[in-house]
């Protein structure tokens, strides 16, 4: 069973930025596609970004497009989302997810982080 771990979640002002983590542990970590996706509170679970195996392709949610930014580290076992001008309304608790294929759907993806909150102030 894979074990996702995700840092870098924080209180940010509005405008700033945070680089998020995600570490997956166990073998075959390249062969999957990463995802990051978040909840805010009463609100249900929603994409954000993807990152295929070999980071060719990468989708966002247009929520975020130009903002965020995606990577991965098949070395490091990682998974990075880079976030930038940070508005209110991107606070949420933000987890990685690994999946076989390329996809927005929360159903696609079969393991997921625990979370890591991440709050940006007005």
């Amino acid at each position: 069973q894979v074990q996702l771990v995700e840092s870098g979640g924080g209180l940010v002002q509005a405008g700033g930025s945070l680089r998020l983590s995600c570490v997956a542990s166990g073998r075959s970590f390249s062969s999957y596609f990463m995802g990051w996706f978040r909840q805010a509170p009463g609100k249900e679970r929603e994409f954000v970004a993807a990152i295929s195996q070999s980071s060719r392709n990468t989708y966002y949610a247009d929520s975020v497009k130009g903002r965020f930014a995606i990577s991965r580290d098949n070395a490091k076992n990682s998974v990075y989302l880079q976030m930038n001008s940070l508005k209110p309304e991107d606070t949420a608790l933000y987890y990685c997810a690994r999946g076989l294929i390329g996809s927005r759907r929360t159903n696609d993806y079969g393991d997921w982080g625990q979370g890591t909150q991440v709050t940006v102030s007005s």
